[in-house]
């Protein structure tokens, strides 16, 4: 009874601080629904975008019909390009097609990228996709730069190359279209205005962020766990999950940042936990010692990244999620929030 009557007098005094906080800005006319403003980061393909996408599905009224329009192009568009990578991976892997399918797949290559696909087009990627061979690179293609949503989209492919085909909203979290400058959500959540912007994490975007840095109520830094054995799309000699951590530390060491909270999102963590089953994280950690532990892996990698934040000044707040998941990625954004709201001066 002792510790719950505790807990009351602590919440009632946190209660009464905020009220005299809010009193206080009533009185001097300030408006005190003060914006959230949260920072979106991380390295390319982490799926931070995906994370913005799903705010914009709870929190907005997700995708208008031209946004959908862009999305339609642009899954089609990856539809010849998955199945480019694919081709190409079982002639880089020196693996054989069936003899039907080796004239279909060079036929295939000769087409545009930009090629929207056509019934025609559609049966001859539903032929390769059924191929043995394609299928074993398709499970190797961590080796490759093909993306983990591929296989989705190829077995939709009846449904995408459809007239009259409109994206849903799993299709669209699952576009992967590169981020280019700055994008901007401004939603309103629990009396709060809030605005999420989301950054372009090719090394070549980094430059944009700086200026994005005044008044920003936290940081959420994106990291992909289950890139520890990907290397880069700009430069296949740097491992993924190495930059990723390369760049989280340029970020906390910052000056500007230095009494800025973090939310560090470890996301794809379904994706890391079939992994893991099969490769060791010592292919990108050398010291790590635990195996094909998943657990025992979490709790590394996560204190690799916690340990880059050197002063204790600093909030850090662990979350695990799969950014493409709708019910994961809500109970994530529900706690962020709360987290935001506790640890802001409002």
């Amino acid at each position: 009874m002792g510790n719950k009557q505790k807990k009351r007098k602590i919440q009632k005094k946190k209660q009464k601080e905020k009220n005299e906080r809010i009193n206080k800005s009533l009185q001097e006319g300030n408006n005190f629904e003060k914006e959230m403003k949260l920072l979106v980061l991380g390295t390319g393909d982490s799926g931070k975008s995906t994370f913005v996408k799903q705010a914009q599905i709870l929190f907005k009224d997700g995708f208008d019909e031209k946004q959908r329009e862009v999305f339609k192009q642009a899954i089609r568009n990856n539809l010849i390009l998955h199945m480019k990578l694919l081709i190409n991976g079982v002639y880089d892997f020196g693996l054989d097609l069936s003899k039907s399918n080796e004239k279909l797949a060079k036929r295939f290559l000769e087409i545009s990228d930009r090629t929207q696909p056509d019934q025609q087009i559609a049966e001859t990627i539903s032929k390769l996709w059924e191929d043995s061979s394609v299928k074993e690179v398709f499970d190797r293609r961590s080796e490759l730069q093909i993306p983990d949503t591929a296989n989705y989209y190829l077995d939709a492919i009846d449904r995408i190359v459809e007239k009259n085909y409109r994206p849903t909203d799993k299709d669209i979290v699952f576009c992967r279209i590169p981020t280019t400058g700055i994008n901007e959500l401004k939603f309103s959540v629990q009396e709060h205005p809030w605005r999420i912007v989301d950054v372009g994490g090719q090394k070549s975007e980094r430059r944009k962020w700086i200026h994005q840095f005044d008044d920003v109520s936290m940081i959420i830094y994106v990291v992909a766990m289950s890139e520890y054995d990907q290397n880069l799309y700009e430069d296949e000699n740097i491992n993924r999950m190495y930059e990723s951590l390369e760049l989280f530390d340029s970020i906390a060491s910052n000056r500007i940042f230095t009494r800025t909270s973090i939310i560090l999102v470890f996301n794809k963590m379904d994706i890391f936990e079939e992994k893991i089953k099969k490769t060791d994280p010592k292919i990108c950690f050398k010291n790590y010692s635990g195996g094909c532990d998943f657990e025992k892996a979490k709790k590394y990698i996560t204190k690799q990244f916690i340990k880059v934040v050197k002063t204790k000044r600093r909030k850090v707040f662990p979350f695990y999620t799969q950014a493409a998941n709708s019910k994961s990625i809500k109970k994530t954004f529900e706690t962020i929030i709360e987290t935001v709201l506790e640890n802001s001066n409002i």
